[in-house]
């Protein structure tokens, strides 16, 4: 279990820091992850697959400590408020803000979906499995994220979607 385990773990540092953006808040969530399925490894599957029950144990975790601090309100650390101003930023650093900014403007949902699929290269099944949908709504779900997430780098308005009834 140990091995199987410390195998993933590279994987789940890397999209717990996509998803919190901060090292020391992905540290945290990647060992409640660890010890969520450590303490419940019984209720595994044993046909499944072990990395998409690790997502998907890091992505319920994210979306429930996201819901409990929209409760709580913003925290913000003395230490680490900045003062106005700031130094220059070279192009590179501008691009990679630009994608953060973007990506933090699409829905939960829609960001941990392009995560999955295009940061940690799971495929649309693994996605599905670890999200809870079936395959087919990963691959729409993911053609609008990419849609719109195209739609915020170009500077122009979200796309939005008509509901047909």
């Amino acid at each position: 279990m140990a091995m199987r385990l410390e195998a993933e773990i590279p994987a789940l540092r890397r999209y717990a820091f996509a998803l919190l953006r901060d090292h020391n808040r992905a540290d945290d969530l990647v060992q409640d992850c660890l010890e969520r399925a450590i303490s419940r490894w019984y209720l595994r599957r044993t046909d499944g697959d072990l990395r998409a029950w690790l997502f998907t144990i890091m992505r319920n975790l994210h979306i429930s400590a996201g819901r409990q601090s929209q409760r709580r309100g913003p925290h913000h650390d003395l230490d680490t408020v900045t003062l106005p101003g700031s130094p220059a930023d070279q192009d590179h650093g501008i691009a990679v803000r630009d994608i953060l900014e973007a990506l933090d403007r699409l829905s939960d949902d829609q960001k941990s979906l392009l995560l999955l699929v295009g940061v940690e290269d799971l495929s649309y099944e693994q996605a599905a499995a670890v999200i809870g949908v079936p395959v087919g709504t990963v691959m729409s779900r993911l053609s609008r994220a990419r849609q719109k997430f195209r739609s915020i780098l170009d500077n122009k308005t979200p796309v939005t979607l008509r509901r047909v009834k």
